[in-house]
């Protein structure tokens, strides 16, 4: 038996060593605090070897064990609530990264000060978190960078190349081609992330906790994307470092390496990813295994025996060809079954006389048309009819009655025709004095 190659056996010691170095289980002392949840261990990493981390967009993460928690802030830093998110870390002892913008590193120089002291690893997310990344020329891309790279070092003064980590995060995680290469070159490992708990937003700080615990349990590790910047995350920090604590998670700080500090011993294999879908992560379709297919026998192959006639017994699977052949050919066509009493019903001779072809078309154009004839005449006659009707009815109602007796049920009742029928009172020719009845009453009271 051929010895195992020297290159297998170094991964798999270099793997057992990341082990006994940095062993997850044990978390750095807090003092004052002695049921803090603390940070487990420190990882370094080398940002030309892994340019691209983050399973929500990559195939690569950080080489997390089971039950290991990466603590990630964007946006900042807003002193309002920034110093709230660092007095939280503080007092559970937990080292978190932070990816810091260019203009709020103008603003407030002191809160990027702050995290140098405190321990924590800085990064940058550009100048100023412009969400246009995926579609932004490279030299653009290159201003947005270096610009917000310029400002953060500002801000911490001296020994600020040692103080800003060659980390980098897209705003919006907006990825692009040419980003991505031009911060290859530069030697900067762009960060994604593993998971989000949806704090930029408006959701109640309860619901930030429930994101957070509920996907890291599906997870099970990962790098947590989080925002100093905003209330409900502060609000809600404090219950998920409790709740890390109490479901047995530990905190990775990640640093980069220097010459002074090499990388972490670490397997190729730990770095790659297995995503789960129902999260939201990025999914891969599965390679096809490298099956052998050597010392594989041939498959039986029917005889033509074996093909009667359908009023015969049916074939016992003994009656097929075991004999072994060389390659195993086609079906061919089995030969006519002569003499067999079986016969299919003829069938009957209406089944082809229904018109084909032009003839046929013609015909259903005649019937169409018809039809249309029918109904336009059938519309015709109607539309006479109600004409007729409405003559006599007309005609009915101008006539004048020929007897006296008949003329209270013929008259028209319009207000216009009785009017028109009743006669005309005689016209005032002036006063003439008061009618002859009215003299004879007034003489008679008199």
């Amino acid at each position: 038996m051929a010895p195992r190659p020297p290159l297998a056996l170094s991964a798999v010691g270099l793997f057992c060593l990341a082990c006994v170095v940095a062993p997850p289980g044990l978390a750095e002392e807090c003092p004052g605090h002695p049921g803090a949840l603390g940070t487990s261990r420190t990882l370094v990493v080398d940002p030309r070897e892994h340019p691209r981390i983050g399973t929500m967009q990559y195939p690569e993460s950080l080489p997390l064990a089971d039950h290991e928690v990466v603590l990630t802030f964007d946006d900042g830093p807003l002193p309002r609530n920034s110093n709230k998110v660092l007095e939280i870390l503080a007092e559970q002892c937990v080292k978190a990264t932070f990816f810091e913008i260019g203009l709020m590193a103008k603003a407030s120089p002191e809160g990027i000060r702050k995290l140098r002291d405190a321990g924590h690893t800085i990064g940058t997310h550009t100048q100023d978190h412009p969400l246009s990344m995926n579609h932004m020329s490279t030299e653009r891309a290159k201003q947005e960078i270096d610009a917000g790279i310029a400002s953060v070092k500002a801000a911490l003064g001296d020994g600020a190349d040692t103080a800003l980590a060659p980390f980098f995060r897209i705003p919006g995680l907006l990825r692009a081609d040419n980003v991505e290469q031009y911060l290859a070159a530069q030697g900067i490992q762009i960060w994604s992330a593993d998971l989000v708990a949806d704090d930029w937003h408006h959701i109640s700080p309860s619901r930030v906790y429930d994101l957070a615990i509920k996907r890291l349990e599906a997870n099970r590790k990962g790098i947590l994307l989080l925002h100093d910047i905003q209330a409900r995350t502060a609000a809600a920090l404090p219950r998920i470092l409790n709740e890390l604590k109490a479901r047995g998670y530990h905190i990775v700080h990640v640093v980069p390496a220097t010459a002074d500090r090499p990388a972490t011993p670490t397997d190729p294999q730990q770095w790659l990813s297995h995503p789960r879908i129902e999260n939201g992560l990025i999914a891969h379709w599965p390679k096809i295994p490298n099956f052998v297919f050597a010392d594989l026998g041939q498959l039986p192959v029917p005889a033509f025996s074996d093909l009667g006639p359908p009023d015969t017994q049916p074939t016992a699977l003994a009656g097929f060809d075991q004999r072994a052949q060389a390659a195993a050919p086609w079906p061919q066509q089995s030969p006519p079954l002569l003499g067999s009493k079986v016969s299919l019903p003829a069938p009957d001779q209406s089944l082809f006389e229904r018109p084909i072809g032009f003839a046929f078309t013609l015909q259903r154009i005649a019937a169409a048309s018809h039809r249309a004839e029918q109904v336009a005449s059938r519309r015709r006659e109607a539309g006479a009819k109600l004409a007729s009707a409405a003559t006599r009815q007309s005609q009915g109602l101008n006539r004048r009655p020929a007897g006296r007796g008949h003329r209270a049920a013929t008259r028209p009742h319009h207000a216009s025709s009785e009017v028109a029928a009743r006669p005309a009172p005689p016209a005032a020719a002036g006063h003439r004095g008061p009618s002859k009845r009215l003299v004879q009453v007034k003489k008679k009271n008199a």
